[in-house]
């Protein structure tokens, strides 16, 4: 089974979700359902996040971490 996370138009919305309704609950289900958010107000959304981010353009470059040192 396969996960696929679509961005939808609203001038298409309800033509998909009939595109949709001719399939079972087996063969396609609905996980998550959500209004899009661009990142920005996505991010300032979450509570402390833009105090965080202010914290950290106020710390030492000393106390960074390099790029070589992080483990991806």
């Amino acid at each position: 089974m396969k996960i696929v996370t679509l961005k939808i138009d609203e001038s298409v919305d309800e033509q998909f979700s009939l595109f949709l309704a001719h399939f079972s609950s087996s063969e396609i289900q609905i996980l998550e359902q959500s209004e899009y958010m661009i990142d920005d107000a996505y991010l300032r959304s979450i509570n402390g996040m833009v105090q965080s981010l202010h914290d950290a353009k106020r710390e030492p470059l000393e106390k960074g971490v390099t790029l070589d040192r992080l483990e991806w």
